[in-house]
């Protein structure tokens, strides 16, 4: 620790010397110092660990409180752009989630980087991505990218040898045609480790990483399927790959997120999928619950059908969230959750209510009951409700 008491009388000197600095920011500044050398202590060649997460720095001192929107590709950079600019221009909004890895496993944007464009398939849904954060610090726009990391039917193909193999030679596929690659395997972890490092060099100050996780139903079919096994865990898998991506990236002043099922922090473990709560939320700086009241079935949180009680839902899935990070004391990540801003008709008749503006504002009041000031609102084609109170 001689490197912190060193930063803090430098810090201390310099301080006195420049008395029109306020408290605030001077504390900021020997904050924001401390923590850079612990990350740089914790980013040694130290072995990853489920059971031994690092103490909880966080990268990013000065981060604001983040109120954002996700942004496909296609958006960011299209026309539909200006938009949602413009949206965030008029409101507290402040960020955005764009895609840089996609759901197919597509990195978004073109990369001379060769390994990526080795093991990926760079396309140019953003064709100038220099400029589009430009564009977004021109905005005073947070940017967030988002990294699907185990669903990636690119590297699938390419790889088959880094994915889940059939007995008759043949990549598997889910009922919607999509791989996953094995979350065992170390070169996946690097493969999308060295996707953050450039999103992180390219300006975006946070990695959210979605789809950390085994395919849905994992468990059933474990034994059938061919692929490499390292003798962990599923659950130790998933939260080591969180925990190694973390310290790879700290020391670059990005902040690491996770993308996790709302249900996760009022269920056990799913070793199924490989998904523990409060193992993955021990090694991240934030973690994003997607607590969208439809994906919640009849009788949850005592709400007959939970899509049409948008208030009794999220109340009762934040109160299920603290309980399940209570232990986790100075382990506990910032909760900023996935709110929807979407109509799921397909629930059926009777069991769906039209989303817009009153929805959204009664997932954000129920938030802001439970105290909670950070939050991503979903719409999978980016079109949100207009006249909501952020």
């Amino acid at each position: 620790m001689n490197i912190i008491w060193a930063l803090l009388m430098i810090l201390g000197s310099s301080a006195a010397h420049h008395p029109q600095n306020d408290n605030h920011h001077v504390g900021s500044i020997i904050q924001s110092s401390i923590n850079s050398a612990i990350i740089a202590s914790q980013s040694k060649d130290v072995a990853v660990s489920a059971d031994n997460p690092p103490a909880k720095v966080d990268p990013q001192v000065n981060a604001p409180k983040v109120k954002g929107v996700y942004v496909t590709a296609y958006s960011a950079g299209g026309s539909r752009m200006a938009q949602l600019l413009d949206l965030l221009d008029k409101t507290e909004l402040n960020a955005m989630v764009i895609d840089i890895k996609d759901d197919a496993g597509y990195i978004t944007y073109k990369t001379d980087n060769p390994d990526l464009i080795k093991k990926g398939k760079p396309q140019p849904f953003i064709h100038d991505i220099n400029a589009l954060m430009e564009r977004l610090k021109e905005h005073q726009v947070y940017p967030i990218a988002r990294v699907v990391v185990f669903k990636d039917t690119v590297l699938a193909k390419k790889r088959p040898d880094l994915s889940f193999v059939n007995k008759d030679g043949t990549v598997w596929k889910n009922g919607k045609g999509d791989s996953f690659v094995n979350p065992f395997s170390k070169e996946v972890w690097d493969y999308n480790v060295e996707i953050a490092k450039e999103a992180a060099k390219l300006g975006f100050k946070e990695i959210q990483f979605d789809y950390v996780r085994f395919p849905e139903g994992f468990e059933k079919r474990a034994d059938s399927l061919k692929y490499i096994k390292n003798g962990k865990s599923r659950v130790d898998a998933v939260a080591e790959f969180v925990q190694y991506a973390r310290k790879q990236l700290a020391p670059l002043g990005v902040r690491v997120s996770v993308d996790i099922f709302g249900y996760a922090a009022s269920v056990p473990a799913a070793e199924g999928i490989g998904q523990d709560f409060n193992k993955i939320s021990e090694n991240v700086d934030v973690i994003s619950p997607m607590v969208y009241p439809s994906h919640y079935t009849q009788g949850w949180f005592g709400a007959k059908d939970p899509d049409k009680e948008p208030y009794k839902t999220i109340k009762g899935s934040m109160t299920d969230t603290f309980k399940k990070l209570t232990p986790l004391e100075d382990q506990k990540p910032i909760v900023r959750p996935w709110i929807q801003d979407f109509t799921a008709s397909w629930l059926g008749s009777g069991h769906y209510i039209k989303y817009g503006k009153a929805q959204v504002d009664e997932q954000i009041r129920a938030l802001k009951d439970m105290k909670i000031d950070e939050y991503l609102l979903w719409n999978a084609t980016n079109r949100y409700s207009p006249g909501v109170d952020y």
